[in-house]
């Protein structure tokens, strides 16, 4: 099985982030509700994914994609991660189980997403120096 590109991989995540914001903004207390969290986590959670999605399409689309934008894009999904695994250390006494496998598979695609997106980065071209 070959590698996705760099864009697939971008719109494939921009994609879930537009999931994510659709479903925890405009359907916050059934979500929280599933998950086990408190609103104001699963709002800011969804209110994260709009410009993610916004900036993983404009770099995806761009003629050239910008090696430094795909890169944060990468660290970021690892932050993403990071946050991910943290919500389910302080929460987990409250959190239900499907909200913890959720929570925890849902680190886990992004890890791989982000795993992807560095390998896409480093094979861009650099910037020429104006």
């Amino acid at each position: 099985m070959s590698r996705p590109n760099l864009k697939t991989v971008l719109v494939v995540d921009a994609v879930t982030c537009t999931v994510l914001f659709l479903s925890c903004v405009f359907a916050t207390v059934p979500v929280a509700s599933l998950l086990g969290l408190p609103s104001d986590i699963v709002t800011v959670a969804g209110w994260i994914g709009l410009p993610s999605a916004a900036l993983m399409l404009f770099v995806a689309f761009q003629k050239e994609p910008s090696k430094g934008l795909a890169n944060l894009i990468a660290v970021g999904n690892l932050g993403w991660v990071a946050a991910s695994f943290a919500v389910i250390a302080l929460f987990a006494a409250q959190m239900t189980w499907p909200g913890i496998a959720i929570v925890a598979i849902q680190a886990v695609i992004v890890l791989e997403m982000a795993f992807f997106e560095a390998k896409g980065a480093a094979a861009l071209p650099r910037a020429a120096a104006a």
